[in-house]
């Protein structure tokens, strides 16, 4: 992975070859991205750049021993920590029980989804989580000296996904770390993250794919996207136009998504759309990583509802999915939705 096969994200890959240029990178990083959105990617074409032994105009020659190994995921100062479970007659195990399954879904799909991961691992429903057994069998990796002599590199996918033990553990090697130690973490919740780590980090936000990258990564997300983007908007056009009929509709059309992951899709949709609503009322339109296209729109619906909404609709939103996942009644939840936010729009 090169940094010119990054789809957007120009500023911090700019960032990233400045640090490596000038020998001046930091010992933490923590990328927040949205689920799928490519944090990954960039984390593996920085590595292959601070690597590489034939730096070239700006990016890794793809070429050299170094590229070549972090390009198959094999090199062994590169360290990858992800979430796992038990397995068969595996009772505690760690990345390194599933680092062939990790590395056949990166090199097949490189933006791939959380679930998609678990999904790649075999782990069925069970829920996956970075443990102790995993911090301390670093520990030991790190004690040791780096195999080729220069930078040791620990990727962390989902730190949030730490029990308190591990995020001690890993905390004790973050504030204390062996020299040339560079930790790259990878979250989709950094309000979830053990505060003392995410303070010690150097944070960078890794923007959404635009529609035209989305398209080309996750053809079927772009899909969702658009159904998802029809019901908010539909929604919303009722609630400013006092139209309660047509707003329940919308109720309608939900409950008529059938699966269960589609409607929780739409309420991280809406939830991230309220966000995007909330920072255009505050003039904050510059962080609220809003694509050209859709500029217009949330300058209209910001502009057209009062400054408290995002904040109670948002509420309203967690309180849906809360009672979606315990089975209440859909046509009522989702009527009761609608009406709630008509109240307060």
């Amino acid at each position: 992975m090169r940094f010119s096969d990054i789809k957007g994200n120009s500023s911090i890959v700019s960032a990233l070859r400045g640090m490596v240029d000038t020998g001046r990178i930091p010992h933490a990083m923590l990328f927040h991205e949205n689920d799928g959105g490519g944090a990954l990617p960039i984390v593996l074409a920085f590595l292959q750049y601070l690597y590489c032994r034939s730096r070239q105009d700006g990016d890794s020659c793809s070429e050299c021993p170094s590229c070549n190994k972090i390009s198959k995921l094999i090199h062994p100062d590169v360290h990858f920590i992800f979430p796992v479970a038990g397995k068969g007659s595996v009772d505690k195990p760690t990345s390194e029980t599933f680092i062939s399954e990790w590395r056949e879904l990166i090199l097949s799909k490189p933006y791939f989804f959380e679930n998609q991961l678990y999904d790649a691992l075999g782990l069925e429903n069970k829920q996956g989580v970075i443990a102790v057994s995993e911090a301390k069998s670093l520990l030991d990796k790190l004690s040791l000296f780096g195999v080729e002599g220069g930078y040791r590199s620990v990727v962390v996918y989902l730190p949030e996904k730490m029990n308190i033990q591990a995020a001690n553990t890993l905390l004790k090697m973050i504030e204390e770390p062996p020299e040339n130690t560079v930790f790259l973490m990878i979250t989709h919740e950094p309000e979830k993250v053990l505060k003392t780590i995410y303070s010690r980090c150097l944070f960078m936000r890794v923007l959404p794919l635009s529609r035209e990258d989305l398209k080309d990564v996750h053809p079927e997300q772009d899909a969702e996207y658009s159904e998802n983007a029809d019901i908010f908007g539909d929604l919303m056009n009722a609630l400013i136009a006092r139209d309660l009929l047509t707003a329940l509709e919308t109720a309608d059309a939900l409950v008529d998504l059938k699966n269960r992951e589609k409607q929780k899709s739409f309420f991280k949709f809406a939830s991230e759309a309220l966000r995007k609503i909330f920072l255009v009322q505050q003039g904050l339109a510059s962080i609220a990583d809003i694509s050209e296209e859709e500029s217009e729109y949330y300058s209209r619906l910001a502009g057209s509802v009062k400054r408290s909404f995002s904040r109670n609709a948002l509420t309203y939103f967690d309180r849906a999915q809360t009672l979606l996942e315990r089975n209440v009644n859909q046509k009522i939840l989702f009527t009761d939705l609608v009406n709630r936010l008509y109240v307060i729009v």
